[in-house]
């Protein structure tokens, strides 16, 4: 049994909270080259470039890459050899995300009761994902979401005789509805399967996977391409104002359901989807 203590949980939690507004992940930052390099339609590439250069300007002098520093989504995979010592997993989440945002000069932006609005002050508390592993390892993954994207995101429960037809034309029609609220171009996590709350939970996690290349499922891999493509098409474009690229990413994560569902949601994210992990 390996002891971690609260308080490393507690600072690396907030060193992630501002590594992940101030600097893009390298796969982000690999696609929006990629596309300003194809991209003929001089506002669009107009707009790539401005993208880019943000991110240059934020990193270079430690700024946020964005002004939504968003609510704090944190991934925590646990060694079940891993003795939390000092207090709960959660309290040490929650003082990290505080002291990340509050001496990281990010914006809080959390309410405490969704309908009363009144501000927590310290972008707490964080929503915190829990998995256990085999091992004396603690992973922590830090991913703020901003809700300029998050707000176009939807779910729904498909009918089985929906099928593989229906599960593309909701995700190229979420990308449609979303236009350009989300900052595109945009990155989608794609979540089938599952039930109800577990398909929001594949689909963000398909956001932050730190799989690269292509879906290691053939079948998968092949209806990625083909949503991107399809999204694509659709012109919006970055910012909204038109080109070749509309997202830079379509990634499915799929989980065993119930032989009379089909669920399947669309976390959306922007072009700063952001996450920083570190293991213990």
């Amino acid at each position: 049994m390996r002891d971690i203590s609260c308080d490393v949980i507690a600072r690396s939690v907030a060193q992630l909270c501002v590594e992940a507004n101030r600097h893009l992940p390298a796969r982000v930052r690999t696609l929006l080259e990629k596309a300003r390099e194809a991209e003929p339609f001089a506002p669009a590439l107009d707009t790539l470039s401005l993208i880019c250069q943000n991110a240059d300007i934020a990193a270079a002098q430690s700024l946020p890459i964005c002004q939504d520093t968003g609510m704090a989504v944190v991934y925590a995979e646990v060694g079940q050899e891993v003795h939390i010592a000092g207090g709960l997993l959660e309290d040490a989440v929650n003082e990290g995300v505080r002291r990340g945002y509050t001496d990281g000069y990010l914006r809080k932006s959390v309410v405490g009761d969704p309908l009363r609005r009144v501000n927590t002050g310290d972008n707490t508390p964080a929503v915190l994902h829990v998995r256990l592993t085999a091992g004396d390892r603690l992973k922590l993954t830090v991913a703020p979401k901003g809700f300029g994207s998050e707000n176009m995101s939807r779910l729904a429960m498909l009918t089985p005789a929906q099928g593989l037809e229906g599960v593309k034309d909701f995700v190229v029609e979420t990308a449609r509805l979303a236009g350009a609220n989300p900052c595109p171009p945009m990155m989608l996590g794609v979540g089938v399967g599952g039930t109800f709350e577990r398909v929001a939970q594949l689909a963000k996690e398909a956001l932050v996977e730190p799989r690269e290349g292509a879906h290691p499922d053939a079948f998968y891999a092949a209806l990625e391409e083909e949503l991107l493509r399809r999204i694509n098409a659709l012109g919006i474009g970055p910012q909204g104002f038109g080109g070749l690229t509309t997202a830079l990413s379509v990634r499915v994560k799929a989980a065993p359901t119930h032989i009379a569902g089909l669920p399947v949601a669309v976390n959306v994210g922007c072009h700063v989807t952001r996450h920083a992990s570190v293991t213990l």
